[in-house]
């Protein structure tokens, strides 16, 4: 019994969305809602344990954690314009960091589905019910249906 083929997702590492993405009838614009999370910024290279997959940080990118304990990388180029610090933290330390309200391009699928990550080597894996995110930064993420209702707000 062999297994079933699933749509790969590739993040393009250049600015907008993805039209595969955007031009999807299932897909809702939305935006992220303010959230409070921890960051430390890794030192060297290193592998993050994620529920959909492991994920390759360089030095100097960010580790995430969030509102459920769940952990994910986001570069250092791109760590800024996604995130502010909360005093005292000063940016580019290690600390507590607000969520800033970007609008993203998101789809709800059903089925599972696998996103390859902008560094060519990290494959996260979704299932039913879990949105394929479009960050419109060149980035394609996975967002469990309970983080998404949480931490994004549908605008259409």
């Amino acid at each position: 019994m062999g297994t079933e083929p699933v749509s790969v997702f590739r993040s393009s590492g250049t600015r907008g969305f993805s039209a595969r993405i955007a031009g999807d009838p299932r897909r809702v614009e939305a935006r992220k809602l303010e959230h409070v999370v921890h960051v430390r910024f890794t030192p060297s290279a290193c592998t993050i344990h994620t529920p959909e997959g492991t994920v390759h940080a360089k030095p100097g990118d960010a580790i995430l954690l969030g509102m459920e304990d769940e952990q994910w990388r986001v570069s250092i180029e791109r760590f800024p314009e996604k995130y502010r610090p909360l005093p005292p933290t000063l940016a580019g330390e290690p600390g507590r960091y607000v969520s800033v309200r970007n609008r993203i391009v998101a789809v709800r699928m059903d089925e599972s589905f696998e996103v390859l990550l902008a560094d060519g080597v990290s494959r996260l894996r979704g299932h039913s019910g879990d949105w394929l995110v479009d960050y419109g930064d060149g980035s394609l993420g996975i967002v469990a249906a309970n983080i998404f209702a949480k931490t994004y707000e549908i605008l259409s």
